[in-house]
């Protein structure tokens, strides 16, 4: 267990996922500065309430668990667990003592997945042809518990169904849920 700054916002960053941010508060300038010189990583951590920035009197609440993030475009490492109640420097900056989350098994998609991976290959595909990059290579379409992240990334979902998925422990399970709310989405369509 270790002492962690984290990034409070409204979304959740899957492992092995792309996070595109916009910093302008000092705290944060200072967080990635720090990040950088010392080559450590920062938590992401979904808020459950409150505002991302700094106001005075606000509260904040977080969810309990999140992702580590690196900084060469920020993207998405292991999942860890707060340990205790996040709290607050005198600089603003949120801090928390976290433990990490297994990952993933590296496990292939069941045949039943067929359908959602392909989707998703041909996504990437389309991406790629218009000179676009939707994910991090390498594109790991034979493991589930990657290609479950990517959907969770890319489906509009609440932020609590989001986070209830990056905790599912099995990436199969976690694929099957996805995969069950692109077929409902698809076939309300």
């Amino acid at each position: 267990m270790a002492e962690l700054p984290l990034f409070p916002l409204r979304t959740v960053l899957f492992p092995e996922g792309l996070l595109e941010l916009r910093i302008f508060e000092a705290r944060y300038l200072d967080l990635v500065s720090r990040c950088l010189r010392e080559r450590t990583p920062f938590g992401v951590v979904a808020l459950r309430s409150g505002s991302e920035a700094r106001s005075g009197g606000d509260s904040i609440q977080l969810y309990e668990a999140g992702t580590l993030a690196e900084l060469s475009d920020v993207d998405g490492g292991e999942r860890f667990k707060l340990v205790g109640a996040a709290h607050q420097e005198s600089d603003g900056l949120w801090v928390a003592t976290t433990e990490p989350v297994a990952a993933d098994q590296d496990v292939a998609p069941a045949p039943s997945h067929g359908d959602v991976v392909q989707v998703l290959a041909d996504a990437i595909a389309a991406a790629a042809a218009q000179g676009s990059q939707a994910f991090l290579e390498p594109h790991r379409l034979a493991s589930a518990g990657w290609v479950a992240n990517r959907w969770c990334e890319i489906v509009p979902l609440p932020l609590e169904v989001r986070q209830r998925l990056l905790m599912i422990a099995d990436p199969l399970a976690r694929l099957d849920l996805i995969a069950s709310l692109v077929r409902v989405r698809d076939s309300s369509t």
